[in-house]
């Protein structure tokens, strides 16, 4: 039986965070399930954008997007879902040429509403299911079979979230936190790695709040995917420093596939700021966290972070703070963001805005600095060699990511999908290069100790 999918063109675009990565799969999965093909280019008939709005600039962004692909297929169907969609006004999304809103908990009744939507009359054409995020318990049934858009398949876990950060939306767009059954997950993860993908990427809106409530632990559930055979390697989208406890810890420590990189977002390294923020945690407490988990898991261990600069009443010397934690935590990738209002946190009416030039040089030094670090991280492994998930392939090179979330770049061929070793004979911009050394790869069945040098 045909559907209107059948045979159309399909853009996915995609904003924001990795949990909206495996939403674009899923969907990605889905659309093509019902005939149509997922393409990277135009001419589409259809331009799907899975959509952020944690920023000002995640919702200009959102904007200029549907314009671009409004501009490459002007007969597209157009349609946005995600947490822009939330707050976005019937007025603007007119205005903007959209189709189709679907918001937060319809998303796996995006195909059935493009089909529906496919077969009308394009002229005058809108419509919108924005859903329920508040409702108690709410989940969207999304699943993937396999990986279409990436190497790595991202596998959601939990949505929502009640930590209520002074500066953030996101709760409001996407509920109160629910966690996915681990034998749900589990068969998921059992049927991307029986696609012949080696790597699970767990996200989360708050990864750190998964089974709480319940008899789950996230550690528990690292276990359960490091059993499903087939998988490699896991690795956490993001996680709260607060979501890291002993349990999980002690799991992480104990599963030879979990990759030694975690991205702990830190935002302030003034403890008054990371107060007025609502962070739970101060800067002794971050960094403390960090020297436990490098304890754990090696020295090695790549941290990653977010810094949040120019919050309402940051100092000079509160920002000087959070550079000197930065280097105290020897942070590897850092994503820098300037404070950007949002209507609706407690943060919107807070007196003492940072004027633009002072939260600009504040960004540009925080990115300095954050290139510096990575710099130094990368550095570390000349003259090493390391395994490397092969992304990209070509005739006589290859790319790919390390353990330790690196981008590789090597000589030699490398057959996508595999875990191939690479010797390292250089570092630029947290980049490595080097030539491929090995055939294949198996990672160890149990940690390996680092020489004392190294430490």
């Amino acid at each position: 039986m045909t559907t209107p999918l059948e045979g159309r063109r399909v853009r996915l675009f995609t904003l924001g965070c990795r949990t909206n990565l495996y939403e674009a799969e899923a969907l990605a999965g889905a659309l093509a399930a019902r005939g149509a093909e997922i393409v990277s280019a135009p001419p589409f008939d259809v331009a799907v954008v899975v959509s952020c709005t944690v920023t000002a600039t995640a919702d200009k962004k959102c904007r200029q997007a549907v314009r671009r692909l409004k501009r490459q297929s002007p007969g597209a169907l157009i349609a946005v879902c995600g947490c822009w969609v939330q707050s976005l006004g019937r007025d603007e999304a007119r205005a903007l040429g959209i189709h189709l809103l679907v918001g937060n908990g319809r998303k796996a009744a995006l195909p059935r509403l493009l089909d529906d939507a496919l077969a009308r009359p394009r002229e005058g054409l809108f419509r919108e299911e924005r859903g329920d995020p508040g409702a108690e318990g709410a989940w969207d049934g999304l699943t993937l079979d396999r990986p279409m858009l990436h190497t790595r398949a991202f596998v959601k876990v939990q949505d929502g979230c009640d930590h209520f950060c002074s500066y953030c939306v996101i709760p409001s767009v996407r509920g109160r936190p629910v966690s996915r059954p681990i034998t749900d997950v589990t068969e998921e993860v059992r049927r991307i790695a029986a696609s012949g993908c080696p790597e699970i990427v767990l996200t989360g809106i708050h990864l750190g709040l998964y089974g709480r409530g319940g008899d789950a632990s996230l550690g528990q559930l690292v276990r359960a995917v490091a059993a499903v055979d087939g998988v490699k390697r896991i690795r956490f989208g993001s996680l709260e420093p607060f979501g890291l406890d002993d349990d999980l810890l002690e799991a992480l420590t104990a599963t030879p596939a979990f990759c030694p990189h975690l991205h702990l977002a830190l935002q302030s390294g003034s403890a008054e700021v990371l107060r007025r923020m609502r962070r739970g945690y101060g800067p002794d407490d971050y960094l403390a966290i960090v020297e436990r988990v490098r304890s754990a898991l090696g020295q090695d261990t790549h941290i990653s972070s977010d810094i949040l600069v120019g919050f309402p009443g940051e100092t000079e010397g509160d920002f000087t703070d959070t550079l000197s934690l930065m280097r105290a935590c020897r942070l590897g990738k850092v994503h820098v963001f300037p404070y950007s209002p949002r209507r609706g946190t407690d943060a919107f009416s807070m007196v003492g805005r940072v004027p633009p030039d002072i939260l600009a040089d504040r960004a540009r030094r925080a990115i300095a600095l954050g290139d510096e670090l990575l710099n130094e991280y990368g550095a570390r492994w000349t003259g090493r060699t390391v395994p490397v998930l092969v992304e990209k392939t070509g005739s006589s090179a290859f790319e790919g990511l390390s353990r330790e979330f690196l981008r590789v770049e090597a000589k030699g061929f490398g057959e996508q999908g595999r875990e191939v070793l690479v010797a390292v004979t250089a570092a630029s911009d947290g980049t490595l290069s080097g030539s491929r050394v090995a055939p294949d790869f198996a990672p160890p069945s149990h940690p390996v100790p680092l020489p004392e040098n190294l430490l």
